[in-house]
């Protein structure tokens, strides 16, 4: 088998048998690929400690093994990249974290290297590690950013009372005819998040219709442009928290 060094992002995981799972990674090297994980059993020997680093979003170290059979790879040498000092711990960032991992799991399906969506994802999911006060909008921050990565980011300059026209994917102060728009007060709070560094989210002062209203305009723009985002189930868990 070939070998090759990576890192990666959890995305999701699936338990196949007693002692072995199927972890589908965002990597460094490859973009999203599936692995099978093995021993995974409840023996001693650390098998229990091994499980442990594919929760969702988990940055991770590992020695792929190519597979010439399937189209699953095996890993060996697996270990945290970074060891996660919050998220585990914080209701509301493993919450965003869950999230943020059925997004991309749904999203992104290409096998190829793509360094500028992996290094945000990798950065953003530190940054949220970190944070201390604005985690309640990271999110959709979070969601203004990747929309960069997946070839549909805003474009043009906001004014003051423009709306965003879905279609077009620009700022404008008419309302288009196709009725495809994110209204006046979404546009702003969406300019916003596109100009505000993720350290600064706490300068963004949101209730919980705001987060939910403008979360629900994102989702249906990215919906516009992706058919795979429908049916977020974590959006429940979500609502619950914030």
């Amino acid at each position: 088998m070939k070998q090759y060094k990576a890192r990666g992002i959890v995305l999701n995981t699936l338990k196949y048998g007693e002692s072995s799972m199927v972890a589908h990674i965002l990597t460094d090297v490859g973009g999203r690929r599936g692995y099978m994980v093995q021993g995974l059993g409840k023996g001693r020997g650390g098998s229990r400690g091994k499980g442990a680093l594919f929760q969702p979003m988990f940055l991770v170290e590992f020695v792929g093994l190519e597979s010439s059979k399937t189209q699953l790879d095996r890993m060996k040498d697996v270990a945290l990249a970074e060891p996660l000092q919050t998220i585990p711990f914080d209701v509301r960032k493993s919450t965003i974290a869950l999230f943020m991992a059925e997004v991309l799991y749904k999203l992104i399906r290409e096998v190829e290297p793509n360094s500028p969506l992996f290094e945000f994802v990798y950065d953003s999911v530190v940054a949220l590690d970190r944070m201390e006060e604005g985690v309640y909008n990271f999110h959709l921050w979070f969601m203004v950013g990747l929309s960069r990565h997946l070839g549909f980011y805003p474009s043009g300059d906001y004014v003051e009372g423009d709306v965003f026209d879905v279609e077009s994917g620009c700022f404008t102060h008419l309302a288009p005819r196709s009725g495809l728009f994110i209204g006046v007060e979404n546009s702003r709070l969406l300019a916003d998040m596109m100009n505000t560094p993720a350290s600064e989210l706490g300068t963004i002062a949101l209730s919980r219709i705001q987060r939910k209203e403008f979360l629900a305009s994102l989702l249906a723009y990215f919906g516009y442009h992706l058919d795979s985002i429908n049916n977020i189930s974590s959006l429940k868990i979500l609502s619950e928290v914030f």
